[in-house]
């Protein structure tokens, strides 16, 4: 699939400035800012920049961090992984696998009963689309 690719303009016209700040300028929310803390409700997270889905609630957990924490995506397709060594530190970032939008970052310390991994995700860069 080829990547969708839109000018600054293009994404500014159909973001919010938050939403444009974060996903695609590599932003970052305030922690415990967000709308999508755990809730019980069936659904899946998609990409607010293109829609693609992106992981599914019931692999949500509360990591306690401010932002919503999944334990794995969707598909091993709907996210790419990148070094991020900004800010002085060494992370993985993640990424919107159709469009490139930031949507946070990975670490090796999530529910060692799962994946074992934390996927910590700004809600702006997602939308719920509840009943999936």
């Amino acid at each position: 699939m080829a990547k969708i690719e839109k000018s600054p303009d293009e994404w500014q016209q159909q973001l919010t400035p938050e939403q444009y700040r974060v996903a695609r300028e590599k932003g970052t929310e305030r922690p415990f800012t967000g709308d999508y803390q755990v809730r019980d409700a069936q659904g899946i997270y998609h990409c607010v920049c293109c829609n693609a889905p992106l992981f599914e609630n019931e692999h949500k957990f509360d990591a306690g961090c401010g932002w919503p924490s999944f334990d794995r995506p969707l598909g091993t397709r709907c996210v790419e992984e990148h070094t991020d060594t900004t800010h002085g530190m060494q992370r993985t970032e993640v990424v919107c696998s159709h469009c490139d939008a930031h949507l946070g970052h990975v670490f090796p310390d999530g529910p060692p009963d799962t994946t074992g991994l934390r996927y910590c995700i700004n809600s702006v860069s997602l939308e719920f689309h509840p009943d999936e």
